[in-house]
C-alpha cells in the first residue's frame, strides 16, 4: 500500500537524499527527525512520499495528493493514479499528507505538500507538478493559489527550492467549502468546526486566483453530487479571467470519488486520463 512506512526508511537523512536513493514503493519522510507542526510520532504524523518510477528517468515528476475529505487517504486516487502515470513513462510520488481525523489543521497540509515539492526539486526534477481528487484537488489548488504563503518555517538546504508547482491537475476538485456547492465536511477537517469566515475565505481558491497561478487541468462530471462540478468551472473560470492557461473537462458519466473506474494494466480507465496524458504532452511535461 503507498500509504505504509517501512521504518528503515526513516534512518537516512532527507537532506542528503539523491535519485539513486529513491526506490518505487518505498515511502520516504519529507522531513527527517520529525516536521513542523508534529503531535506525535506515530505513523499519522510523518508525512512521506511514496514514489513510482517509469524505467527511464525523467525530469518532470507529479505530487499526487490522494482524496478523502481531509479525514482519510484513498488508494485509489493516490497509488493507482501514480502506477497509471509511471506505465506511461511520467514519474509520480504519493503524498500522504497529515489530516483533520488525526488532529491536523492549517496550515499543516499546505506545509506537507510545499515541502514535498521542494523535495522533487531537490531530487533533480527540472518540472514538478501536483495532483489531486476531491480533497487532495483542494490541496492541490491550495498549493497553486497559495506558493508564497509561508507554511512553515523553512530550516534546510531542500527548504531553499521553489514550492510553486509547475501546474497543477484537479480532479473533481473541492475549491470551496461555502453553500450551495462547497463541501463543508472537508472544511470542517481542514480548518475545524468553529473556523472563521476569514479563515474559509483564505480556502476559497476561485477567488485566489491571479495571473501568477500556474496552468491547470481540470475535470468534473456532471453526475457529481458529492463535490459538485460548480467547484471545478469556478476554478476554470477564474483561471480564464486571469489568462492562465487550463484545460477543462466536464463528463457527462461517473459519480464522485471515481478515480480511474479501472485497475492495472488501466486499459479500460475513464477517459480523463488519457486526455491528462495528451493535456501533459502537448505542454511536454511527460518527459
Amino acid at each position: 500500500m503507498y500509504n505504509r512506512i517501512m521504518l528503515g526508511s526513516l534512518i537516512f537523512s532527507v537532506a542528503i537524499m539523491t535519485q539513486q536513493d529513491i526506490k518505487t514503493g518505498s515511502a520516504f519522510p519529507l522531513w527527517s527527525g520529525g516536521g513542523p507542526f508534529a503531535k506525535g510520532t506515530g505513523e499519522n504524523d510523518i508525512p512521506t512520499l511514496t514514489p513510482f518510477l517509469p524505467e527511464k528517468r525523467t525530469v518532470s515528476a507529479i505530487v499526487v495528493c490522494p482524496g478523502g475529505g481531509y479525514g482519510m487517504l484513498a488508494s485509489h486516487e493516490g497509488h493507482d493514479y501514480a502506477e497509471y502515470l509511471a506505465m506511461h513513462g511520467i514519474s509520480a510520488y504519493v503524498l500522504r499528507y497529515r489530516l483533520g481525523s488525526h488532529g491536523y489543521r492549517h496550515p499543516a497540509m499546505l506545509a506537507d505538500a510545499q515541502r514535498a515539492i521542494r523535495t522533487l526539486r531537490s531530487l533533480g526534477y527540472k518540472t514538478v507538478g501536483i495532483m489531486g481528487s476531491s480533497a487532495g484537488g483542494h490541496l492541490t489548488g491550495t498549493a497553486c493559489v497559495h506558493y508564497n504563503f509561508p507554511a512553515y518555517d523553512l530550516k534546510d538546504d531542500i527548504d531553499k527550492a521553489n514550492c510553486k508547482p509547475d501546474f497543477g491537475v484537479l480532479c473533481y476538485a473541492v475549491t470551496t467549502f461555502d453553500p450551495p456547492f462547497g463541501h463543508a465536511g472537508s472544511g470542517d477537517n481542514l480548518l475545524g468546526k468553529n473556523a472563521t469566515a476569514e479563515q474559509k475565505a483564505l480556502m476559497n481558491l476561485p477567488s485566489l486566483v491571479n495571473k501568477d497561478t500556474p496552468p491547470c487541468f481540470l475535470w468534473s462530471t456532471t453526475e457529481d453530487t458529492g463535490v459538485p462540478p460548480e467547484n471545478t468551472l469556478a476554478f476554470a473560470d477564474a483561471l480564464r479571467k486571469n489568462k492562465v492557461p487550463f484545460d477543462l473537462h466536464i463528463y457527462q458519466k461517473g459519480g464522485h470519488g471515481i478515480g480511474l473506474l479501472d485497475k492495472a494494466p488501466y486499459v479500460n480507465a475513464h477517459p480523463w486520463a488519457a486526455d491528462l496524458l495528451y493535456w501533459l504532452k502537448a505542454n511536454n511535461w511527460d518527459k
